[in-house]
């Protein structure tokens, strides 16, 4: 018999956000406010945020939601964000929380790439 593909476990959004606004990189506090609202728009249910502001600048962080997580790391200097969002569950949407980044970052050149991750098959 030949094998069929189920639905993914889960979608893993991978950001690579360039020419976006140094300022907004280097703020901490609006990195925070971003991600805990791109999850609110993928409809995850948040557990816990975890952010650092590194000297002289960029920002990382993690909001942990309980169908997984979006994380993080910027690079004022260079106008760049590296951004991932994995979700599981039907009801998740890390595609608009991966545009909604995406327009709040002020990003210009943003480049997308979606994985669906813990393919199931079955006979």
């Amino acid at each position: 018999m030949a094998q069929v593909i189920e639905t993914p476990i889960g979608m893993h959004v991978i950001l690579d956000l360039y020419e976006c606004d140094p300022e907004i990189l280097d703020d901490m506090e609006r990195i925070e406010e971003i991600l805990t609202r791109a999850a609110e728009v993928a409809n995850a249910t948040i557990i816990d945020k975890r952010f650092h502001k590194f000297s002289p600048q960029g920002v990382s962080g993690v909001v942990v939601v309980s169908e997984s997580h979006i994380t993080i790391h910027t690079w004022p200097e260079h106008g760049y964000a590296a951004v991932d969002v994995y979700t599981c569950g039907d009801h998740t949407m890390p595609l608009k929380a991966g545009e909604y980044i995406i327009k709040e970052l002020k990003c210009k050149k943003p480049t997308v790439v979606k994985l669906d991750r813990g393919l199931l098959f079955k006979e």
